[in-house]
């Protein structure tokens, strides 16, 4: 069909979180040594229009609530460049998840305060 599978969308949003968080000093890998976890238990995409295979891709990402032990984020993902096209950049999909904190036996936990605070967007 010529377009991104509607699942190539989901890793695309891991990279917006990682990306979002390594821009606050930490990785997720420096996360998961501390024993934070974090799991996807909500997840919302509304697809607007299709991404074609070699469209350069932006995914923005903000958190956008939470508790002591979960966060929300949002997603704008834009196309910003298609060959032989005019009217970039556009909106591809508009998408939310919800994450919760669990430690490395699975049980949910307190996320660090730190990230509680964080309000950040890249």
């Amino acid at each position: 069909m010529g377009v991104a599978h509607h699942s190539s969308y989901v890793p695309w949003l891991e990279i917006g979180r990682t990306e979002l968080l390594r821009s606050s000093g930490v990785s997720y890998a420096a996360l998961e040594r501390e024993g934070v976890l974090m799991v996807i238990v909500k997840l919302e995409v509304a697809y607007r229009r299709p991404v074609k295979y070699d469209d350069v891709v932006e995914v923005r990402t903000a958190v956008v609530g939470g508790s002591r032990v979960k966060i929300e984020h949002r997603y704008e993902v834009s196309v910003v460049e298609r060959e032989s096209e005019t009217g970039l950049p556009f909106l591809a999909a508009a998408a939310r998840t919800t994450l919760a904190c669990v430690g490395r036996e699975g049980k949910v936990r307190e996320l660090p305060g730190w990230l509680v605070k964080s309000e950040t967007e890249t």
